[in-house]
């Protein structure tokens, strides 16, 4: 959600933080703010509603130097977004700032006691009781780590926040519950942010702090502590993303270069993980032993958003290959409805960035009830992995749109080779049959070049000029091809604000009939897999649904397999993809979806890589 960039060093801080902020433009925002300590002590506040250029104009037109400060972009939870309510926010004597992501939850019981106490404050926000907060127990002359321990002892909810005072000069406190804070070391100098593209331009060398973290920066170094003060070390890691790779690298739009780099992002997920030869599938470095695979009962898949989607088309991944039952549930639903789950399911938590708040919150209530949790993340040290029994990271890169592209389809390969591997452990995959299909999963990355070749050419453009002005489209799919159905639904209302719903085809009669005429684009999933006769039936019916939507006088875009006849004949515009077999098909059948999706909100004049209203990484529940 909110971004957050601290920095302290030889360096004028400004334009260090500022550079941040614009690589944490993704997580969406809607005001901004930046405090430096100057020369002669002072504390300098600049702030702004709206994008990061109203803020850099302001600081144009009342310029702030100094070494050290802290910056932010916020997304509103708490009071409007106007500049009052922007951060950093601070106390009555204007001495203590502080930035924040998260929710106080204790916060009007909190106000109410500084009221009683004599505080004044000049906003609606949540987070400024948290600087009046530090100002009360900074009473004394107590250092400003101390007197943040102090203050969290009395605070409710999830928080990463950041503060300066002008009273204990030349450091910066952080503090984290919940949502993610990264330390990067440099060469005499230091930076906290809410996310690694945010130092890369400056430090490859981090540490995430964990919950309960206080943390100290000074021109010297950084030294940690938890919540009773005592020091604690965090393993440093070696970040290895180039800069280059966050950003736009030529093309239009992150979401753009991202749908681009499907084919890297794939092959880097498989390599190591698969032998060629054998069709056997490796899973390294997991506290799950081969023996506990052999003997899970069931998998529950928890995740949000695009990565549900992703959950839902592994379940029928695991269910063949691996023949367990398999349920999938939303992270926000999961821990309020007391799941049965012991030590014989497999959960599976799924989140690109892996500090997804109510996937976090679903992980600790099933390793609470003592099922093994494995993690399929983009981000080694995140949360959500550090506290997994194993973790199959995406190798996706980092993914700067907030429309999600690639970590998607690194998810499905992820789900793939875990599918993959329990139904081989368990005896139900024999080795042929994993050899093939291994050996398809390694042309798809091929296979999406030669879909990407189509966009290359203006095919999902010219397309795009045709459907752009609709206002409702309707997205059908069978069996495993259902959650690519909805996926790419949410991918073109979450981009182009066009009404877009996912159904199964087989549903068509229990309601979406309704809604059909000429005035509604109908894309349905009609790919075949010739080898597999359930797969086959799928698409016979499939191609009975577009005659459904003719008869009605729906428009029907169909995605089909190459020299398809009968769903060619029966629709309005084909796509065609490379053959697969049925299990990879959502691995090709998404990439157009995504294609269409880009291209329609590009023609409508949307902001493709920071939709209204939508953040990249949801660490508040």
């Amino acid at each position: 959600m909110c971004g957050i960039v601290g920095y302290i060093g030889p360096q004028k801080a400004v334009p260090v933080i500022l550079e941040g902020l614009h690589k944490l433009e993704y997580r969406g925002y809607d005001s901004a703010g930046i405090a430096v300590v100057n020369g002669s002590g002072k504390l300098e506040i600049r702030r702004a509603p709206g994008k990061l250029r109203n803020l850099e104009e302001a600081i144009a037109k009342s310029p702030i130097e100094g070494t050290y400060g802290i910056g932010h972009t916020r997304w509103a939870t708490h009071g409007r977004p106007t500049e009052e309510n922007a951060h950093p926010h601070r106390d009555c004597t204007g001495q203590i700032v502080v930035v924040h992501n998260g929710i106080i939850e204790n916060y009007l019981e909190l106000r109410e006691k500084l009221l009683k106490a004599g505080h004044k404050f000049a906003t609606e926000t949540d987070t400024e009781i948290v600087a009046h907060l530090v100002e009360q127990n900074s009473q004394g002359g107590v250092p400003l780590e101390e007197a943040v321990r102090r203050s969290l002892n009395e605070l409710r909810g999830i928080y990463a926040l950041v503060f300066l005072s002008a009273k204990d000069p030349q450091k910066i406190v952080a503090a984290r519950q919940g949502p993610p804070s990264v330390v990067g070391l440099g060469k005499g100098e230091y930076f906290v942010a809410s996310d690694i593209p945010a130092l890369l331009q400056h430090t490859r060398e981090i540490f995430f702090l964990a919950d309960g973290d206080i943390a100290v920066l000074t021109a010297q170094g950084v030294h940690v502590m938890d919540h009773d003060g005592r020091p604690v070390r965090r393993p440093v890691q070696h970040v290895s993303w180039d800069p280059i790779m966050a950003e736009k690298g030529g093309y239009k739009h992150f979401m753009q270069k991202e749908i681009f780099e499907q084919p890297r992002a794939v092959r880097d997920t498989l390599l190591g993980r698969i032998s060629q030869d054998t069709g056997k599938v490796f899973l390294d470095e997991m506290e799950i032993t081969e023996k506990q695979f052999r003997e899970f009962q069931q998998v529950r898949i928890v995740a949000c958003g695009t990565s549900w989607h992703a959950a839902l088309a592994a379940k029928f991944m695991l269910e063949r290959l691996a023949r367990l039952p398999v349920e999938v549930d939303y992270g926000s639903e999961f821990r309020y409805r007391d799941p049965i789950i012991d030590s014989k399911t497999l959960t599976v938590c799924i989140s690109q960035s892996g500090e997804t708040a109510d996937t976090l919150a679903a992980q600790r209530e099933a390793k609470l009830k003592g099922s093994p949790t494995l993690a399929i993340c983009n981000v080694i040290g995140s949360m959500i992995t550090r506290e997994a029994s194993g973790t199959i990271p995406t190798h996706a890169g980092p993914e700067i749109g907030v429309a999600s592209t690639k970590a998607f389809t690194s998810q499905l390969t992820a789900l793939l080779l875990l599918a993959s591997y329990l139904g081989q452990v368990r005896g139900k995959m024999n080795q042929d049959a994993a050899r093939k299909l291994m050996q398809e999963l390694t042309r798809i990355p091929h296979k999406i070049e030669m879909i990407l070749q189509a966009d290359e050419s203006g095919f999902y453009e010219n397309l795009a000029r045709q459907f752009f002005r609709y206002s409702d489209f309707l997205y059908l799919g069978r069996g495993i091809h259902y959650p690519i159905a909805l996926e790419g639904a949410l991918k073109l209302k979450e981009i182009s604000y066009i009404h877009a719903e996912g159904y199964p085809a087989g549903e068509m009669k229990h309601g979406p009939n309704a809604l059909i005429d000429e005035n509604l684009p109908v894309v349905v999933l009609a790919t075949r897999d010739e080898s597999d006769p359930q797969a086959m039936t799928r698409y016979e019916k499939s191609v009975s649904n577009i005659k459904e939507v003719k008869a009605r006088d729906g428009i029907v875009i169909s995605v089909v397999t190459t020299n398809d006849r009968l769903a060619r004949e029966a629709s309005d515009h084909v796509i065609e993809l490379p053959p697969a077999p049925e299990l990879l098909a959502p691995l090709l059948e998404i990439i157009p979806l995504q294609l269409l999706a880009y291209h329609i909100a590009v023609r409508r004049g949307c902001d493709v890589d920071q939709p209204r209203n939508l953040a990249k990484s949801v660490t508040v529940e």
